[in-house]
């Protein structure tokens, strides 16, 4: 149990700009994760272990990518109970993102607006952050490493960003992920049609293939798609995922939609919508690919979790695990455990 409850901080946090208490969370986290001060937030693990894609999670419940882009805080959010933590988006080169104010709050919704755009301080600085990490792995957390393309790279010439990322963590990853969903990097979503998916993961397919040999251990990969599809595209995807021997899929990233937040301070900012909003337009999503792609291929489920019953709802509609984000900085920690134990309850 933590000894301060996130009720007393939330205040405090709500009152900053959002990016700016994003910022000091992450800097307190970095800090003191690997002092005895991490009993200010550690709480105990739900055992619920289940394998998917050849990996041992010991229970359902992850952070989502985006939360942590840099990797300094895998021991300090992994504190938390997390059974699987996803750190990233990474690109090969450092860039700064978006201009700000970039990230807004809608608390009437539970919901976050974000177009952050990739902010990270590239692809070295990331991989020696994840080999700082110490006790989250140590204690059978699993890892997974979230890559995407540079701004500045054409979209033609995507799959070069990509390959890059890939080469670069795979050695440091217990899966990868690769970010073609994201609303903030201008022409990346247009990596989810048919051809041009098909052609970015045959290409990355092949490099793994080539890294597994050289390095002796296979890395499960997944693709994170968007909740803004009809059910043809997500037809379609799902056929090129299973045809390309992609191990899984995560759905959803954040949603361009704004019919349920509509005249709320913020509603009409430009980005991603995340938290509540988007819930059922990610469960669509899921039930959509879980249909298609039958029962046994691995679905990780994001979008809209603020309570254990939320978690189980990701499962019915068809995921096999749940990340969490914009839950967490509504609810804090405590929803960690919360949704970890309503999954372990069958």
């Amino acid at each position: 149990m933590p000894l301060v409850p996130y009720a007393l901080a939330r205040p405090f946090l709500f009152g900053l700009d959002p990016e700016r208490a994003h910022e000091l969370t992450l800097d307190s986290l970095e800090r003191m994760q690997h002092t005895p001060l991490r009993c200010l937030w550690q709480a105990e693990r739900v055992s619920d272990p289940v394998t998917l894609a050849g990996l041992r999670f010991p229970n359902r419940i992850g952070l989502a990518a985006g939360l942590d882009k840099n990797g300094r805080c895998i021991d300090g959010l992994g504190d938390m109970g997390f059974g699987f933590i996803e750190v990233g988006t990474v690109t090969p080169l450092a860039q700064p993102g978006n201009p700000r104010p970039r990230m807004f709050r809608l608390p009437a919704r539970q919901a976050l607006i974000n177009r952050m755009g990739f902010n990270n301080e590239g692809l070295d600085a990331f991989v020696a952050n994840v080999q700082r990490s110490r006790h989250f792995r140590a204690g059978g957390g699993l890892l997974g490493l979230n890559i995407g393309k540079n701004a500045t790279t054409p979209i033609e010439r995507a799959a070069d960003d990509y390959l890059t990322g890939l080469s670069g963590v795979y050695p440091h990853a217990d899966y990868v992920t690769v970010n073609i969903s994201s609303p903030n990097t201008k022409n990346l979503r247009a990596l989810q049609s048919d051809a041009a998916l098909d052609a970015l993961l045959s290409a990355l397919q092949k490099r793994r293939t080539r890294l597994a040999r050289e390095l002796g251990r296979s890395v499960p990969m997944f693709v994170k798609i968007a909740p803004d599809l009809d059910d043809a595209q997500v037809a379609v995807i799902a056929a090129t995922l299973k045809n390309n021997g992609i191990d899984g899929v995560i759905a959803t990233n954040t949603t361009l939609a704004r019919d349920a937040v509509q005249g709320l301070p913020h509603a009409d900012e430009a980005g991603g919508l995340s938290g509540s909003p988007v819930r059922e337009a990610s469960n669509r999503v899921i039930a959509g690919l879980r249909a298609a792609l039958g029962p046994a291929y691995p679905i990780i489920g994001v979008g809209g979790v603020m309570s254990g019953e939320d978690a189980r709802a990701k499962i019915a509609a068809g995921a096999d695990l749940v990340q969490i984000y914009t839950g967490l900085i509504y609810r804090g920690p405590a929803l960690v455990g919360e949704a970890a134990r309503a999954l372990a309850v069958r």
